[in-house]
């Protein structure tokens, strides 16, 4: 019988690793990493497909398209609040189940998303898809690196990890022609023949591997992490889109703050909490966290601004914004085999110092751009801005978990995760309230006009320029041995 018909245990202390996967179907353990690598496409090509598509869907929803962040913003923030608690699941219900269960939310949000008749139901939409999305990815990779030896885990990663280059790859471009010749509905529906060909291949494939000895879960943290992080985000969210009690926003912010506060100390006595709080005596991820947060405000704002600008702001239409991005794609793709090697020959410090004030000068440069640029200029200046933001990433991730220990390394991985997707979020947000402030506030929601637009978003890429660039304050910060150059840099989505 193909597959896996109980669930498989950690092998215990003792058991050499050859005898405990002997137990496991031969050919499972062949279309396993096939099976991981359609859940990373899946969750990779939707986060990219959407952003070409904002505009036209605000049309047909009737909505302002500078206040569509929403629909983006409730999808990251779901993954970032679910995170913590994924390896936990796993380890109580099973791999196999949870995956299931993944893909299962994650199909479901995506039809519940074409469906929505308005942008409320569809941001509620695109929690359920990220209840799913939240725990593919951790899933995925726990089931590998529990089936796999420790010499065959990277390669295996490095080919699960194609897809997720793919994805972005392929989906601005698909979202704007889909948009502008069929409809934006469709950028959901593809993921429905491809969940089902997951789920099917997992149910056949995906070992059920459960924890051996179970953890109490930290829920009193988690509640408090959770809120923290929701109520902050609402908080800047409804300052931006001022479109409910400024004081309700406020008190929101100041709610957050104090729930974030509060784990900070529930933490400090908890014996086992959310995150294990032993990784913060470690320099290099602290600053490595911290910069991270700073630094994607910037570049995690501009995957969501830039079809925006070249649509609203310079009149492309959906197809030629999509394809525009690919520069973008191909240039964080080529930097991959030259920033492990940067990263040795001149240390963290010097290339993260360096390379953010880069990426800031990059971000800020798009002020630059009007209405005269050539398609050629665009793409090489999108070309330069993919190559330094790719660089940018790696070098952060690399950083922030290059000197964890086995006791901590799960612990700071999830944490990091948390933190890419909220600073991603508040990214998005904080890119839709300069929009607005700059713009005044007063697009017309049918006929949102390029002229009145550009400069408006001229203004707004080099506000996130100059935020981007705050985080080489924090980078300079590092000492000259700290961070492990000689370590892998860790697989990790860069979305």
């Amino acid at each position: 019988m193909i597959g896996f018909s109980t669930p498989a245990r950690l092998p215990p202390a003792g058991v050499f690793y050859d005898a405990f996967m002997s137990t496991l179907d031969v050919r499972s353990r062949r279309f396993l990493p096939w099976v991981v690598a359609m859940a990373f496409f899946m969750q990779s090509l939707d986060i990219t497909v959407l952003n070409t598509a904002l505009p036209g869907m605000a049309r047909d929803l009737h909505e302002d398209p500078l206040r569509m962040q929403s629909a983006v913003i409730a999808y990251m923030l779901t993954v970032a609040l679910l995170i913590p608690a994924s390896g936990w699941l796993a380890d109580r219900f099973g791999t196999r189940t949870l995956f299931l269960w993944a893909l299962g939310l994650f199909s479901a949000g995506s039809l519940a998303c074409a469906l929505s008749p308005s942008l409320n139901v569809l941001v509620l939409s695109r929690v359920l898809q990220g209840a799913g999305g939240a725990m593919l990815l951790p899933v995925g990779r726990l089931a590998v690196l529990r089936a796999f030896p420790r010499d065959e885990f990277l390669p295996v990663m490095s080919f699960i990890a194609i897809p997720s280059l793919v994805g972005p790859l392929m989906g601005p471009t698909l979202g704007g022609f889909l948009v502008e010749y069929v409809s934006w509905h469709w950028i959901f529906l593809i993921n429905l023949p491809v969940g089902v060909i997951a789920m099917t291949a997992a149910m056949r494939f995906m070992p059920q591997f459960l924890g051996e000895r179970l953890q109490a879960f930290d829920w009193s943290g988690f509640a408090l992490f959770s809120a923290g992080l929701m109520l902050s985000s609402f908080g800047l969210q409804g300052l931006g889109e001022h479109r409910g009690s400024t004081a309700l926003a406020l008190l929101a912010v100041m709610a957050g703050l104090a729930c974030m506060a509060a784990y900070w100390l529930h933490a400090a006595r908890t014996e086992q909490p959310l995150f294990n709080m032993a990784m913060f005596k470690v320099p290099s991820y602290r600053i490595g966290l911290l910069g991270n947060l700073f630094a994607r405000l910037g570049s995690g704002a501009t995957p969501f601004l830039t079809p925006l600008f070249l649509q609203l702001g310079l009149g492309y239409s959906p197809s030629e914004a999509g394809m525009s991005m690919i520069p973008a794609v191909l240039g964080a793709m080529l930097i991959k085999t030259l920033s492990t090697r940067l990263i040795r020959r001149l240390g963290y410090r010097r290339v993260l110092t360096a390379n953010t004030l880069l990426l800031a000068a990059m971000i800020a440069s798009f002020a630059l751009v009007g209405r005269e640029v050539t398609h050629v200029q665009l793409a090489i200046q999108l070309l330069v801005f993919g190559l330094i933001n790719s660089m940018q990433f790696t070098a952060m991730n690399a950083l922030t978990l290059s000197e964890l220990d086995a006791s901590t390394a799960s612990s700071g991985n999830s944490l990091l995760s948390v933190v890419m997707q909220f600073s991603m979020s508040l990214g998005v947000a904080s890119s839709s309230l300069f929009l607005l402030l700059y713009s005044g506030g007063t697009v017309d929601r049918h006929t949102a006009v390029g002229v009145d637009l550009l400069p408006a978003f001229h203004l707004t890429y080099v506000s996130i320029g100059a935020m981007a660039a705050l985080a080489a304050f924090i980078f300079s910060q590092l000492r000259a041995h700290e961070g492990r150059v000689d370590a892998e840099v860790s697989v990790i989505s860069e979305d």
